[in-house]
């Protein structure tokens, strides 16, 4: 044996056998890094690591017969010893090798096996078992409560609620499922309520091989609802061999309300708010219903932090008024006054400083506050990509916008906003794409099937889609007018006037919310359908019946730039150009490019037609050169079809800035 290990000795085994120790250490830590990083399988990283042990020995016998010389690498020199003790050694050296390779990987593989063990999961949408179908949105609401629990784990990949919604009411195949939302386990369960009793049946189940990892049932009050929740929150946790904070357990075991029907009307106020068309009606019922949880619970901080949110909303989507920012800004002190760690009044109190201060930078800050503790959230991307695409930063926004649709891919909303941005920097097929995204992940939607026909329309001036998108409406639908506010425009673009004018007509309320912040007077669409077809004088007289409701919607709202479009676009009617011109350059100075990158751009465009109606050509000319090359301008194709253009399509600068911009497109 003391002449095996001379012999290793002088043929400077020892440091090669150290240098590959060490290197081959060095490469299994970047790739266990790196791997999952790049979504590469776990065989790979298993696959380096064999040919790792394998290259082991071969670098011992390597080793053993050459040596690096400053000649170069040359065979080393045989002992002079009888032939059968070279051969001997030669094979302990190999033995040796192989010996420790086999102890390595007999340490590392099972090591790597239980470290790889991916921490992920989706809640699909419980089955609701009660009686009473009405009880759905409980059934619902422990899904979410569930969620969000286990989106406050930071060592856990968790798709949210949106993501899974379109699997409710279908057989799971959980097989696939796992594949298509990239996790390795399922929960899925079902609620049967009766009264103040809850029976909730759960089952986790790996998403690789479709065993069942373990089952729980649960027959409690109602009041025991939060503890079922904590305690799926951490058997979870255990089977996934997930990382639990202090914080993080403090966080989960936390019972938000003791009162019933407080926690019952707060699982359906979230119900009709998280709604992915986000309708006004559906916003408005949820404001009541949270309205009657604090109600029903003065210290209900949760029900304050979502009301605050509903507020902030209904605020920047249909109702920018002052009382409704007071409202907003009262709930959501409540919340943090009752509880200031709350990370969903944070998210609320960051909402307010968007929608409603306009302060972006505490907005940003209040965010970040709440994404350290919801790790898993989308939202908080949504968030931060919404603020920065109105600074203007648009491949920050759209970076943001894809790593919220990446944690969840089936996330109606956060498609359709990164859609926004993709169709606003004119990445046309990427914006297409990614809206049959949203369709497929909310097919009963109306809002990403207008987005798509919208998009159709400003690239390609497409009507056809749009009409396609109409009428697959099912008869009697048209939440707030946008159907109808939808096929108006449409004929609008196709100038079929006369067909329009009807439909506005048989609509029974004087107001058309549409999609606005403004609400629109019926006989404001009038007077435009008038106006486009050449008919002055019953425009003038439907503009007359408009012009109070606009002007009493304006002193209700007057910092809306919407609102006061909205009387511009009437006074044109009227002839009254000078009181026109004031109130959109009004809306521009209340809301410029330089505040909002997403927003105005649009209120500059429409400043731009006011000129062109009222005869300022030059002034048009001069707006539509610089909306034309801004994100979120006019498009050409949308320029060459609106009849809004009308009256200075004829001045030989319009066909200029056609060939113009149309060459960039």
């Amino acid at each position: 044996m003391a002449g095996f290990f001379e012999e290793v000795q002088r043929r400077k085994v020892y440091r090669v056998a150290a240098a590959y120790i060490i290197a081959a250490g060095g490469i299994i830590q970047l790739a266990s890094a790196a791997f999952p990083a790049w979504e590469l399988p776990t065989w790979a990283l298993r696959l380096v690591i064999v040919l790792l042990l394998v290259g082991f020995p071969i670098a011992l016998i390597l080793a053993w017969a050459f040596d690096v010389t400053p000649q170069g690498i040359r065979t080393t020199t045989a002992p002079a010893v009888p032939g059968a003790h070279r051969r001997r050694n030669l094979l302990m050296l190999i033995g040796t090798g192989v010996v420790f390779s086999a102890a390595a990987g007999f340490f590392l593989l099972p090591r790597l096996s239980a470290r790889k063990i991916d921490k992920s999961i989706a809640v699909l949408p419980f089955e609701n078992l009660s009686a009473e179908q009405e009880n759905a949105y409980f059934a619902d609401g422990i899904q979410d409560d569930i969620l969000t629990n286990l989106s406050k784990i930071g060592d856990m990949k968790v798709i949210s609620r949106t993501s899974v919604m379109q699997y409710k009411g279908k057989t799971p195949n959980v097989r696939d499922i796992g594949k298509a939302l990239g996790v390795s386990t399922i929960l899925e369960g079902s609620v049967r309520r009766a009264g103040n009793r809850v029976r909730v049946n759960v089952q986790l189940i790996d998403a690789t091989t479709d065993e069942h990892l373990w089952a729980s049932d649960y027959d409690r009050d109602l009041t025991d609802v939060f503890a079922i929740q904590t305690d799926l929150a951490q058997k979870i946790t255990d089977a996934l061999q997930a990382k639990l904070s202090p914080s993080e357990k403090a966080q989960i075991e936390r019972k938000p309300t003791q009162n019933n029907e407080a926690y019952l009307a707060f699982m359906q106020g979230q119900e009709l708010f998280y709604r992915p068309d986000k309708l006004r009606g559906d916003s408005m019922k949820a404001e009541q219903l949270l309205e009657e949880a604090t109600r029903l619970d003065p210290q209900f901080a949760d029900a304050f932090a979502l009301l605050g949110g509903v507020e902030n909303w209904i605020y920047h989507s249909v109702d920018p008024l002052p009382a409704r920012a007071e409202k907003a800004r009262a709930a959501i002190s409540k919340a943090l006054q009752l509880q200031p760690d709350l990370l969903w009044a944070h998210f609320s109190q960051g909402f307010y400083y968007y929608y409603i201060d306009r302060d972006y930078e505490r907005a940003l800050t209040e965010f970040a506050i709440a994404q350290r503790g919801l790790p898993n959230s989308s939202d908080v991307y949504l968030a931060r990509a919404s603020i920065e695409r109105r600074q203007g930063k648009w491949s920050e926004s759209t970076a943001n916008f894809e790593k919220g649709a990446s944690l969840d891919p089936k996330n109606a909303w956060v498609l359709q906003n990164l859609a926004y941005n993709y169709m606003a920097t004119k990445k046309y097929d990427l914006a297409d794409k990614t809206l049959d995204r949203a369709i497929e992940a909310a097919p009963h939607s109306f809002s990403a099937r207008g987005e798509k026909a919208k998009l159709a329309i400003e690239s390609r001036g497409d009507l056809s889609v749009a009409e396609n998108m109409l009428a697959q409406a099912p008869p009697g639908f048209d939440p707030e007018g946008l159907i109808t506010f939808s096929r108006v425009y449409a004929l609008i673009l196709q100038r079929k006037f006369a067909e329009a004018l009807p439909i506005v007509q048989r609509w029974p309320d004087e107001i058309i919310h549409g999609d606005s912040t403004a609400p629109k007077p019926k006989a404001s669409l009038e007077g435009l359908l008038y106006f486009l077809s050449g008919d002055k004088a019953r425009a003038q007289a439907a503009y007359q019946r408009a012009r109070p409701l606009a002007e009493q919607s304006l002193r209700e709202g007057p910092t809306d730039p919407a609102r006061h479009l909205e009387l511009a676009f009437i006074l044109v009617g009227l002839n009254q150009k000078d009181e026109a011109i004031a109130e959109a350059r009004r809306a521009a100075e209340l809301l410029p490019e330089s505040k909002d990158a997403f927003d105005g751009p649009q209120i500059t465009a429409a400043l731009a037609q006011i000129y062109a109606l009222t005869g300022e050509k030059d002034r048009a000319f001069e707006l539509l050169d610089h909306s034309l090359n801004t994100p979120n301008g006019v498009t050409v194709p949308a320029l060459k079809i609106d009849p809004v253009w009308d009256p200075i399509r004829n001045d030989a600068r319009f066909q200029a800035l056609i060939d113009k911009y149309g060459a960039k497109a």
